[in-house]
């Protein structure tokens, strides 16, 4: 693998107490190439603009997909994923469903650690900072016809983060609009998925409200997901969350939660809840929590929503699933506690 590294380094100048989640890059990224029919060796380079053509297929036709995962050092230096094998497995769905080249493994995850090797001084120790990691493929043929395109760049590019949401989350449930519908793309992590969530969720922020839980296309009846993560809903000590199809991301979070729930003998159910089911717990005081699940936010609390004219906020309690479930999850990543699951990946120094 080429590596050209940079001259001087950003690490010194930059303020990890002042990061703005995604706005702020480390050293080094890695590019790989789709030519002549397969993959490239990949490359990595100091972090910087790319050079590509304006009528590259990805401008035009929307082939990007991406994915989303976190790097965290422990008191000794190690530095882990979590699960990184599911990132890939989805990579490669995702990208399938756009009619794009699947990644071979060996690229995924050596170029990957090599990356990690070289800007592991950016991942922070300590509960709340990690390395946010970006890997995408983006289509990268000069030309505007509508098929897939014949060239393609695998990239990865890394952050530094804290919290991802900062204050209180409140959600507006999803009447008109739509995340996704059935046969359409809403499994993939693909770009336009969530340029499409743009505008109804900037009507949400008039209204005051943070995020949208969306609901079925066809009937706005059974809710599905939570701005970009999935959702979890408590009734009493029952945990229900939706179960994946074509319009719901399999989650990373959430299966772990899933899992943490049946280690943990919480009672979690995967099906279908509408909307109705949800007012009416509201309304009887059977509704105890409700918190989005993701990789950037890990587990995010919401404190009340709005659908129609109902309004309702959520009473404060001191037994929160959010709190235990964020709590399990960030001592498996940080290396704080036994991984059972075997859900932690060391990125082996090379230095």
């Amino acid at each position: 693998m080429k590596i050209t590294t940079v001259e001087s380094s950003k690490l010194s100048s930059t303020d990890f107490n002042t990061l703005n989640f995604g706005t702020v890059f480390t050293d080094h990224m890695l590019v790989c190439e789709y030519n002549d029919g397969k993959w490239q060796e990949p490359e990595i380079m100091p972090y910087g603009p790319l050079a590509i053509d304006p009528s590259a297929r990805v401008f035009h036709y929307g082939q990007a997909v991406f994915e989303g995962m976190k790097a965290f050092k422990d008191e000794n230096d190690k530095v882990w994923l979590f699960r990184p094998d599911e990132n890939f497995n989805r990579l490669n769905k995702s990208a399938s469903r756009l009619a794009m080249p699947e990644l071979p493994e060996t690229v995924f995850f050596e170029g990957l650690t090599t990356l990690l090797n070289l800007d592991k001084e950016w991942v922070k120790k300590g509960k709340g900072n990690s390395l946010y990691i970006r890997p995408f493929i983006i289509a990268s043929e000069p030309a505007i016809s509508a098929s897939p395109a014949a060239n393609y760049k695998f990239m990865i590019i890394l952050s530094p983060a804290k919290a991802y949401y900062s204050g209180e989350v409140r959600v507006l449930i999803a009447e008109k609009y739509s995340r996704a519908a059935n046969g359409g793309i809403g499994f993939a992590k693909a770009a336009g998925n969530y340029a499409a969530q743009f505008y109804p969720t900037n009507l949400a922020n008039q209204e005051g409200y943070q995020q949208i839980i969306w609901t079925d296309a066809d009937t706005h009846e059974f809710l599905e997901e939570a701005g970009t993560m999935n959702v979890f809903f408590r009734i009493n000590d029952t945990l229900i969350t939706a179960p994946t199809s074509d319009r719901i991301l399999d989650g990373i979070t959430r299966k772990s939660v899933i899992q943490l729930a049946k280690d943990n003998s919480i009672k979690i159910e995967v099906r279908s809840i509408t909307v109705t089911e949800l007012i009416e717990a509201a309304k009887k005081g059977h509704l105890k929590e409700i918190f989005g699940a993701g990789t950037a936010a890990v587990i995010s609390p919401i404190l009340g929503f709005k659908h129609s004219d109902f309004t309702y906020e959520i009473p404060k309690i001191s037994d929160a699933y959010a709190t235990f479930f964020k709590e399990k999850l960030n001592n498996i990543q940080y290396n704080l506690a036994e991984d059972k699951h075997q859900w932690r990946y060391e990125i082996v120094s090379t230095s």
